[in-house]
């Protein structure tokens, strides 16, 4: 076995490569990648060129940087568009639902039911069982208007 003061740079830049890559997708952040890239590129060209440690060095701050701002570049002129971009707003979600009033709306406040669940409505006073349009929310309240 050879010491470690005699291994091979490449399988340092190598391993460097790949400890980021790894940390990219354990704290993703779209900017450990590129980093990651610049090192894999650094390891394989020491691998097949004879190069010195402080020219790797620079190749890898070079790479990098490029990489780095490229991927920036790249990213601003094709944004990621989320599958669904209300996942987490609940809200939001079930605005232009029907719901059915369950507790009368009356002074502009009462329940309504929507899928399994009661909510607290505001909105045009109504009786239980008529059903009314979510139109929007206040935190947890929602906003109801008559369908019609």
């Amino acid at each position: 076995m050879e010491p470690l003061n005699n291994l091979e740079p490449h399988y340092a830049w190598l391993a460097i490569g790949l400890v980021l890559a790894a940390a990219e997708m354990a704290v993703p952040g779209v900017f450990l990648i590129w980093m990651a890239g610049a090192a894999l590129i650094v390891g394989f060209v020491a691998w097949l060129a004879p190069i010195g440690v402080p020219v790797q060095v620079v190749l890898f701050a070079l790479l990098a940087i490029v990489a780095v701002f490229t991927g920036r570049r790249y990213l601003r002129a094709n944004p990621i568009e989320p599958a669904d971009p209300l996942m987490n707003q609940r809200g939001d979600r079930v605005v232009g639902e029907t719901v059915t009033v369950t507790q009368a709306i009356e002074d502009g406040s009462g329940r309504v039911k929507l899928g399994d669940s009661e909510w607290i409505a505001k909105g045009a006073d109504a009786q239980p069982g008529a059903k009314m349009r979510v139109t929007g929310h206040d935190g947890t309240v929602l906003t109801v208007e008559p369908l019609g």
